[in-house]
């Protein structure tokens, strides 16, 4: 599911990841508020998420499962 982002929805999984806001992101990418939005829509959208915790939740487990740590 993760594999299916694109480079832009990656860089921006990641500064979620962070911590980053859509305000920031947008600021440090150079882009839209609106466009972030639009990415973040579509992240959740291929991964199945509905909200920040079940995207943060899912990205943690994807990362560890490659990682071969189990929980």
């Amino acid at each position: 599911m993760f594999e299916t982002l694109t480079n832009r929805e990656q860089q921006i999984l990641d500064m979620i990841l962070k911590e980053f806001t859509s305000s920031e992101i947008a600021k440090e990418l150079g882009i839209s508020l609106r466009t972030v939005e639009t990415h973040r829509k579509n992240i959740n959208h291929k991964t199945g998420t509905k909200s920040l915790v079940g995207l943060v939740k899912k990205a943690m487990m994807h990362r560890l499962m490659e990682q071969g740590i189990s929980i």
